[in-house]
């Protein structure tokens, strides 16, 4: 006899990476079992040693599991120097995602949450036309193909087995220990170093890691996040240079935003292979949470001011 959903464990693979990391924080009441390479050493979970492929077989971590969060991932590379990076993503992000959410099904397990990607619906919007969840999905790039397969895989398993899929697609994540370009940003401001940033009239949705977190441990038990997709943002779109604003408040100090035009960004970034920089952060990326909070009567319970304010924190504190 299977002992009560109460009672029952829920799995984290992921759990030394960014999003994991946080997660496990929020998971200590829960029964907990972590899956991955290496030990995190986590008190009170229960350690799976596995790999996240096509191949591995789970069948001995899966005996009590309820739930399976799933935010293991072959991350997104800005300059992947692999022969063939579709298939690299496609081997954990594709293949190892549902060969674990098919022998969960098998194992029983009620619910598999997917931490997808934005990059599924697309790489940019037009300003006043954010991505809905209901959208065609329309990624560009092998990672968000290799989710966008993932996506599909699990509806499909989900369809054929009854066991129910969250798949939730955040936009750019932020918070304490962030990396790569967000961390790039803050590095700047921080350094006081003038920016020809001024005049970037974009909007981009971003989500704050404590938002994120929040509603990943939403949907373990909520019975309207069955078989849904859900899209996750802060829910206050920013330009670039607001952004860098909001960054300077948070170390308080106003940084210094020069009103230089794009055309004389782009001309010099172009002759030195740049330019890709200069779209990004003059492009526009937003995303509409109305379902989301009305499915699940979630709104994010952090703003971006006190995200901001971890992160400067965290860099005092060193």
């Amino acid at each position: 006899m299977l002992a009560k959903m109460t009672d029952r464990y829920v799995l984290l693979t992921g759990a030394t990476g960014f999003v994991g990391s946080e997660l496990v924080k929020q998971l200590s009441p829960q029964k907990l079992k972590v899956l991955g390479r290496s030990n995190p050493a986590i008190d009170d979970a229960i350690f799976c040693e596995a790999g996240i492929d096509g191949s591995s077989v789970y069948s001995a971590h899966l005996e009590d599991v309820k739930c399976i969060i799933h935010s293991a991932a072959r991350a997104h590379i800005m300059n992947d120097t692999v022969a063939n990076p579709l298939e690299e993503f496609r081997k954990v992000n594709t293949f190892g995602t549902l060969n674990l959410a098919q022998q969960a099904a098998i194992a029983g397990v009620k619910r598999f949450i997917f931490v997808s990607s934005i990059k599924v619906s697309g790489e940019s919007t037009q300003t006043g036309k954010p991505f809905r969840h209901s959208d065609k999905p329309s990624p560009e790039d092998a990672y968000g193909i290799s989710k966008y397969e993932a996506e599909e895989g699990l509806k499909k398993i989900a369809e054929e087995t009854g066991m129910e899929v969250v798949i939730i697609r955040p936009t750019l994540v932020y918070g304490p220990g962030v990396k790569a370009n967000f961390l790039s940003l803050v590095n700047l401001v921080r350094k006081r170093i003038p920016l020809p940033l001024g005049l970037i009239n974009n909007q981009r949705s971003l989500v704050a890691i404590d938002n994120l977190v929040d509603l990943i441990v939403t949907c373990i038990d909520h019975p309207n996040a069955a078989n849904e997709t859900f899209l996750v943002s802060d829910d206050d779109d920013v330009s670039t240079t607001e952004l860098l604003k909001r960054i300077g408040t948070a170390f308080v100090f106003k940084p210094m935003l020069l009103p230089i035009p794009r055309w004389a960004l782009t001309i010099p970034a172009a002759m030195l292979g740049k330019k890709s920089v200069v779209d990004r952060l003059y492009g526009s990326l937003q995303v509409d949470i109305s379902h989301t909070k009305h499915r699940l009567n979630w709104t994010p319970p952090v703003t971006m001011g006190q995200q901001l304010a971890k992160i400067a924190d965290s860099f005092n504190s060193k």
